[in-house]
C-alpha cells in the first residue's frame, strides 16, 4: 500500500520523468529484441521490424502501461476537463444557455428549500430543542393563565413548563426620546426553563414572582440594547418607564436568542405577573381569557404521546372542576415557532406545494438541457464518428460527455447558489411590517449548500445521460458516409417528447397560477370587505401609553373625536378599539337569550367583537342594513345594546328583520339588545368563511386602544400633518401612528402578496425554461433533418412546407403541453383560493393571458431554428456531404 501511494504521487508530480523512463525502457526492450534477431542473421531494419511486431507496437504498449498506472483515472479526468473546457469555450452560446438554465432551476430550489428549512425543519434556537413542545388547547395555542398554573403544577411528564403572552406596542421612555416597542410577557421561569444564559446581568426567575405586580423587571433583547442603549454595558440596574410605570433593567439576552417564535422578535421580556401594570388589565385570575401560549420541555425518556395523555387526564379534571370554562377541554402538542397547528399546517402545505413546483422547474431544466445536449450531439455526430473510426472507445466518449454535463451543472449550481444566497440574505433582513418586529431569518445553512451540491451533481448526471443512446447506437461508417446515425427516421414519440410536454405543462400551470394570483390580488385591493379603505386615514393610539387610567379613556376619546371632526376637509370620523383585517381582534362566545348554562359547549356562536364610537360606520362606509347606529347616549346608565352583522343575525335569529330588538346573552349571563344590523365583512383574513361579528358602544365597553378612522378627500400627507398637530395639541404625549387604511391592511394582504410574487417568479422561470425547451427540441429536429430540408428546398418545397417539416413537431408538443397545463392550472386554483382572495381561473383575462403567453413562448423559442431551416442551402449541404 505505501508503494502504491508513492507511485501515485510520483506519477502525479513527476509526469515528464515517468514518461521519459517509460520511453527509455521501451527503447531498451526494442534494442534487446533487435539484437537477438540480428544474431539470427536478420538485417538491422528487418530485426527492428520483427522486434516491434513481437513487442506489440510501441504506442500500444505505452497505452497499456498508462492504463494500469496508479493515478491514471485522475490523469484521464484532468484530460477530459481540459478537452471539455476547450469544447465549451468554442460554443459559448450553448454553454451560457445551459449554465443559466441550470442556475435558475437550482437557485429556485435553494431559495425555496432554505425558507422551508428555516420555517419547518430547523428547530427553535434554544438548547435541546428536540424535546421542546407547544401545548395547544384543542388545536389552537391560546390558554388561560389559571389553566397554565394547573398544568404546570399537576403534570408528571414535563421537566418544565412556561407561559408567553404576545402583546401590542407599549410606550417606552429610556430617559431620552419616548418611543414604542413590542414586548413579550412571560412566566418567571421562562429563561430558566429554556436554559438560556444572559449576555449581561441576570434574568428574572420564578422566585421573583410574589403576586400581582410584584416583579417590575425587564430583560432587554440584544438588538434592542444595541439600538436604544448604544451597547452601554452599564445598562443593568437602570430604570425605564413602560406605559408610564418604572421598570428595572436586570439583564440583556444573548445575541442569538430571538425568543420562542420564529417570525417575531420582541424588544424585551417582562414578567407576566406585571400585566396589570403594563396593560391596565388583569386576566391572571380569569379562566375564560385564553390569551397566552404555553410551552414545555419533556422529561428524559417521555414520549409526546405520553405527555399528551398526561395533559388530557388533567383536561378531564379541569372539565369536571371548572365546567363553565373548561368543559370538554382537550390538549395536543405542537411545534413551537409557528404558533403550532395555527400557522404550521398552512405554512407546511404552501411550502410543500412551492417545493414541488421548484422541483418540477428543475426537472424541466434537466429536460431542457437533455434536449440541448441531444441536439449538440447530433451536430457533433461526424466528430464522434471520426473518433470512433480512429479507434476511440465508446466509454471514453461517454465519459467526456458526462464530464461536460457535470462541469456545466457544477458551474450552474455555483451561480444559482450564489444568487440564492444573496436573495436569502435580503429576505432575512426584510421587514414586511415596518411597525412590527416581524421578519423571517432564512439565512442558508449547511443543509442548503448540501442540497444545492446534490441537485447540481444529480442534474448533471440526469441530463448528461440523454445523449448516451446516440453514442452507443452510433454507426461510424454510416455517419461519415451520410451524416446521419443510421438508426432510421425520427421515432413518432420519444422520451424527450414526453419530457418536453411535461415541462410545457408545468410552465402552463405556473403561468396560469401566477395570473390567477395576480388577478385575485388586484380584486382584493379593490374588493368589498364590509368597509371602504380608499380615501381613509387611520390613526392608532393607546391611551394607557400616555398614562390614562381606565376611567379616563372614554372622555379623552370623545375629545379626540370632536377635535378631528373640526379639521377642515374631514367628512366623517369615528373610532374602534381594533380594525378589521389588522393585527389584533378578539372573539367571544355568545348564548341564546334563554341560556342558563354558559359552558363553551352550549354557545350559540363564536363572534368577533369590537368597540366602536358613533360615526365609525359612516367613516368606514359600512352599510347599516336595519335598525340604528350606536349613539353617545348608549353609556353605562343606559340599557346594554349592540350592533351585529348579517351573519350573526342569521345564525342566532334566522334573519335580519328578526334580529333588531331581539336579545342574547354574553358569557357570564349579561343580556344585550340588538339595535342594528350591519353588512358582513372580512375580519381576520380575506379568505376566511363569513364570521359573525358584534359591535359594542364604546361607552359601554371601554378600551384604551384607539383606532381613529378619518374620511377625507384632502391630500393624505396634508391630512396626516393636520391630524398629528391637532391630536398633539390635546396631549403632546399621545403616541400616534398615522397611515392610509390601505397601508394598514398590509398584514391581511401579506399572504396573497407573497403567493403572487412567488408564483409570478415561478411562472417567469417556467416560461424561460419552456422557451429553451422548445428551442432545444426545434434545434434538434432541424439539426437532424438539415440535409433532408436542403433536398426538399432543391426539389421546390416552399417556406411553409419547410417550416412545417422542421418546426411542426415542436409546436405540436407545445400545444399538447399547454392544453394539459391549462387544465391542471384550473384545478390548482382550488389551492390558491385558500391563500389569495377571489382567486379563480374561470376569468377570460386569465384564460386569454395563458393562451397569449404560450403563443409568445412558441414564437420566441422557434425564431432561431426557423431562420436556420429557411436558410438551408442545398448546394452547400450536398457539397459538404
Amino acid at each position: 500500500m505505501p508503494g502504491r501511494i508513492v507511485s501515485f504521487f510520483r506519477n502525479l508530480l513527476h509526469k515528464n520523468a515517468v514518461e521519459q523512463a517509460l520511453d527509455d525502457e521501451l527503447r531498451s526492450s526494442v534494442e534487446l529484441l533487435s539484437e537477438e534477431k540480428m544474431k539470427e542473421g536478420l538485417s538491422r531494419s528487418e530485426a527492428r521490424r520483427r522486434a516491434l511486431i513481437e513487442l506489440g507496437g510501441v504506442e500500444q504498449v505505452r497505452t497499456k502501461v498508462r492504463e494500469i498506472r496508479v493515478g491514471r483515472l485522475l490523469e484521464d479526468f484532468a484530460a477530459d476537463l481540459r478537452f471539455t473546457n476547450r469544447t465549451l469555450a468554442k460554443s459559448s452560446g450553448f454553454t451560457l444557455t445551459a449554465i443559466v438554465t441550470l442556475a435558475l432551476g437550482i437557485g429556485a430550489n435553494a431559495v425555496v428549500f432554505s425558507v422551508l428549512n428555516a420555517l419547518l425543519l430547523r428547530p427553535v434556537n434554544v438548547p435541546n430543542a428536540h424535546n421542546f413542545y407547544l401545548v395547544q388547547r384543542f388545536h389552537v395555542p391560546p390558554q388561560a393563565y389559571p389553566d397554565y398554573l394547573d398544568l404546570r403544577d399537576r403534570n408528571w411528564t414535563f421537566e418544565s413548563m412556561m407561559a408567553v403572552k404576545f402583546v401590542g406596542e407599549v410606550g417606552v421612555d429610556t430617559g431620552g426620546n419616548p418611543s414604542t416597542a413590542w414586548p413579550v410577557l412571560t412566566s418567571g421561569n421562562y429563561f430558566d426553563a429554556l436554559g438560556i444564559r444572559p449576555y449581561l446581568g441576570r434574568f428574572f426567575h420564578a422566585s421573583d414572582e410574589k403576586g400581582v405586580n410584584s416583579a417590575p423587571y425587564v430583560v432587554l433583547s440584544y438588538a434592542y440594547w444595541r439600538s436604544h442603549f448604544d451597547e452601554d454595558r452599564g445598562v443593568v440596574g437602570r430604570t425605564v418607564e413602560i406605559n408610564k410605570h418604572p421598570f428595572t433593567v436586570v439583564g440583556v439576552a444573548p445575541s442569538e436568542f430571538r425568543g420562542t417564535d420564529l417570525i417575531f422578535s420582541p424588544a424585551f421580556w417582562i414578567p407576566i405577573v406585571d400585566e396589570p401594570t403594563v396593560l391596565s388589565i388583569n386576566s391572571l385570575q380569569n379562566r375564560s381569557e385564553h390569551n397566552l401560549w404555553v410551552m414545555g420541555r419533556l422529561k428524559p425518556g417521555v414520549t409526546p404521546a405520553e405527555a399528551a395523555a398526561d395533559l388530557n387526564a388533567l383536561g378531564s379534571w379541569l372539565s369536571k372542576t371548572y365546567p363553565a370554562d373548561d368543559d370538554g377541554i382537550k390538549f395536543t402538542l405542537g411545534s413551537p415557532g409557528l404558533l403550532g397547528d395555527a400557522l404550521e399546517g398552512p405554512t407546511r402545505a404552501f411550502m410543500a406545494g412551492l417545493m414541488l413546483l421548484a422541483g418540477l422547474i428543475l426537472l424541466a431544466a434537466c429536460a431542457n438541457l437533455g434536449s440541448l445536449f441531444a441536439a449538440r450531439a447530433a451536430d457533433r455526430s461526424k466528430e464522434v464518428a471520426l473518433r470512433l473510426a480512429l479507434g476511440s472507445r465508446h466509454a471514453r466518449i461517454l465519459r467526456q460527455l458526462l464530464t461536460e454535463a457535470l462541469l456545466v451543472s457544477i458551474a450552474g449550481g455555483a451561480i444559482g447558489l450564489f444568487g440564492s444566497v444573496q436573495i436569502l440574505h435580503a429576505l432575512s433582513a426584510w421587514n414586511p411590517f415596518p411597525d412590527a418586529p416581524i421578519n423571517i431569518p432564512v439565512n442558508p445553512d449547511v443543509r442548503t449548500y448540501a442540497v444545492a451540491l446534490l441537485l447540481a451533481v444529480a442534474s448533471g448526471l440526469l441530463f448528461g445521460i440523454v445523449p448516451v443512446r446516440q453514442v452507443l447506437c452510433a454507426d461510424p461508417w454510416q455517419m461519415i458516409r451520410t451524416g446521419t446515425r443510421g438508426t432510421g427516421a425520427l421515432r413518432r414519440f420519444t422520451l424527450r417528447d414526453v419530457l418536453l410536454v411535461a415541462q410545457i405543462a408545468i410552465c402552463a400551470v405556473l403561468v396560469t397560477s401566477s395570473l390567477v394570483a395576480v388577478r385575485g390580488l388586484v380584486r382584493s385591493l379593490h374588493g368589498r370587505y364590509g368597509f371602504e379603505p380608499q380615501n381613509a386615514i387611520v390613526v392608532q393610539s393607546d391611551l394607557h401609553m400616555a398614562g390614562y387610567a381606565n376611567n379616563q379613556t372614554a372622555a379623552m376619546q370623545r375629545r379626540m373625536l370632536d377635535a378631528v371632526a373640526a379639521i377642515p376637509g374631514v367628512s366623517a370620523v369615528g373610532f374602534a378599539d381594533d380594525l378589521p383585517l389588522s393585527i389584533g381582534g378578539s372573539d367571544s362566545f355568545v348564548y341564546s337569550d334563554s341560556a342558563t348554562d354558559f359552558r363553551p359547549t352550549n354557545r350559540a356562536a363564536d363572534a368577533m367583537n369590537y368597540s366602536i364610537s358613533p360615526g365609525y360606520l359612516r367613516a368606514a362606509e359600512t352599510r347599516l342594513l336595519a335598525g340604528r347606529d350606536v349613539t353617545f347616549n348608549d353609556d353605562l346608565k343606559a340599557p346594554a345594546v349592540i350592533l351585529v352583522n348579517r351573519q350573526f343575525a342569521v345564525e342566532l335569529f334566522g334573519s335580519v328583520d328578526k334580529a333588531v330588538g331581539a336579545h342574547f346573552k354574553l358569557f357570564g349571563g349579561s343580556r344585550v339588545e340588538v339595535v342594528g344590523v350591519i353588512e358582513d365583512g372580512k375580519y381576520r383574513t380575506l379568505t376566511e368563511d363569513q364570521q359573525p361579528a358584534m359591535f359594542f358602544p364604546f361607552l359601554q365597553n371601554d378600551s384604551s386602544n384607539t383606532w381613529l378612522v378619518v374620511r377625507s378627500k384632502r391630500d393624505p400627507s396634508e391630512m396626516a400633518a393636520a391630524l398629528e398637530s391637532t391630536l398633539h395639541g390635546i396631549d403632546s404625549g399621545l403616541p400616534l401612528t398615522i397611515a392610509a387604511w390601505t397601508e394598514e391592511m398590509g398584514f391581511a394582504l401579506f399572504a396573497a402578496r407573497v403567493a403572487s410574487v412567488a408564483l409570478g417568479v415561478m411562472g417567469l422561470l417556467g416560461a424561460m425554461l419552456a422557451i429553451t425547451g422548445v428551442f432545444g427540441m426545434a434545434s434538434y429536429v432541424v439539426s437532424r433533418r438539415l440535409r433532408e430540408l436542403g433536398i426538399r428546398v432543391a426539389l421546390g418545397a416552399g417556406k411553409r412546407a419547410v417550416l412545417s417539416a422542421s418546426l411542426g413537431r415542436a409546436l405540436r408538443l407545445l400545444a399538447i403541453g399547454s392544453a394539459a397545463g391549462l387544465v391542471l392550472g384550473v384545478l390548482a386554483a382550488r389551492v390558491l383560493s385558500h391563500i389569495v382572495y377571489q382567486a379563480t381561473p374561470m376569468d377570460p383575462m386569465v384564460l386569454g393571458g395563458v393562451v397569449a403567453a404560450m403563443l409568445l413562448i412558441g414564437l420566441a423559442a422557434s425564431w432561431i431554428p426557423a431562420r436556420r431551416a429557411l436558410a438551408a442551402d442545398p448546394l452547400l449541404l450536398l457539397r459538404e456531404e
